[in-house]
């Protein structure tokens, strides 16, 4: 996990340090010229040519840039080591290569660039009102998940893929833990799509799934789990969790919810625990699978996680983050409910919580 030794390497010198500081300062132009080098073919074309690289002049002899773009924006890649130079002639790096063929690199760069690069720019006042005032540059709803089926392209695209990449990694591994005790009765909060759920009705075709989620998004999970033939089985409650009130469907062996808390804050967390053990059939549990940055192997995902939070601010909720697993311990024992495990290292970046309700 990310501990703030590995985060302030020791011995940095001061010249290191202020090196590291303009990194930052400037990193918003780098991620433009990195991307703009990527999606307009000028790393394709270094990579093309293999370890003897191309030369400005080579490159403007295409047609596709002139030299001045190419220098304006390769030069930044250069800065960043996205790009090297050797004799005049630039050649793609190892950063450039995983820009280039990583999947998640490339899915984070779409969703900072279509979902957050606007609307951060307006983090401060997020901060200050606890509004997500960065969502206007896409839309004009109060949260970002009341816009979800309505988000224009590419910015829905960028979105889902984000989303997807890491919960489709998790769902294969998960399943057994889902139905360790058995379930009957299955819900899942915060349905979205459905596609947890048609994972679960596939792989038990005794199951009964109760989808909860705001009506808009609850209409694309519904017509998801209609098409692949499991309608009979599934049940709709189209909900707002933000509603304290909002009550949800009782005598739930399981309740489920993959990628949900984090879209709240901890007191809208606390009331929606507390319905969720109110939901539960007796030896019923509440399972919650999610990405929590301080169980993290590696450092670069702890990097990611953290700086997710900010888009949770600005655009999505202005409220929520990505949290520690202890965040999550602490609302849950308030709720009534006793962490039974935890299970990390799931996916690329997962933990999963399995709770179940005190003795009285």
């Amino acid at each position: 996990m990310l501990t703030n030794k590995r985060f302030s390497p020791v011995g940095q010198s001061a010249f290191d340090a202020r090196f590291e500081a303009q990194k930052i300062a400037f990193g918003p132009v780098v991620f433009q010229c990195v991307r703009l080098a990527w999606k307009h073919g000028m790393l394709d074309a270094l990579s093309d040519a293999g370890d003897t690289g191309r030369s400005i002049d080579e490159l403007a002899g295409t047609g596709r840039w002139t030299a001045y773009v190419l220098k304006v924006v390769l030069e930044s890649c250069l800065s960043a080591g996205v790009v090297s130079r050797v004799g005049g002639r630039y050649v793609l790096d190892k950063a450039g290569y995983c820009v280039l063929s990583d999947a998640v690199t490339q899915t984070n760069f779409d969703f900072m660039h279509d979902v957050c690069y606007l609307g951060l720019h307006q983090l401060d006042e997020a901060l200050r009102t606890g509004k997500p005032a960065g969502l206007a540059t896409l839309g004009p709803w109060p949260t970002l998940y009341e816009g979800m089926a309505d988000l224009p392209e590419p910015a829905r695209t960028s979105w889902f893929a984000f989303d997807h990449l890491y919960s489709d990694t998790s769902f294969p591994s998960i399943l057994p833990d889902v139905f360790a005790t058995a379930p009957k009765r299955l819900m899942d909060i915060g349905a979205n799509t459905g596609k947890f759920s048609l994972a679960a009705l596939s792989a038990d075709p005794a199951v009964e799934l109760h989808l909860v989620d705001l009506p808009r998004q609850l209409a694309v999970a519904r017509d998801n789990v209609g098409a692949a033939g499991h309608g009979r089985r599934a049940h709709y409650h189209p909900t707002d969790l933000l509603d304290p009130h909002a009550a949800l469907p009782q005598g739930m062996d399981v309740v489920w919810m993959s990628q949900f808390l984090s879209c709240f804050s901890e007191a809208a967390i606390a009331t929606i625990l507390q319905r969720a053990a109110g939901a539960l059939a007796p030896g019923g549990q509440v399972l919650v699978l999610d990405t929590l940055w301080d169980t993290q192997r590696y450092d670069i995902a702890a990097y990611c996680l953290i700086n997710t939070s900010p888009y949770f601010t600005a655009m999505a909720s202005g409220n929520s983050k990505v949290y520690e697993r202890d965040d999550y311990v602490r609302l849950a024992e308030e709720a009534g409910l006793r962490l039974v495990t935890s299970r990390d290292g799931i996916g690329y970046c997962h933990t999963l919580l399995r709770f179940a309700k005190v003795a009285p």
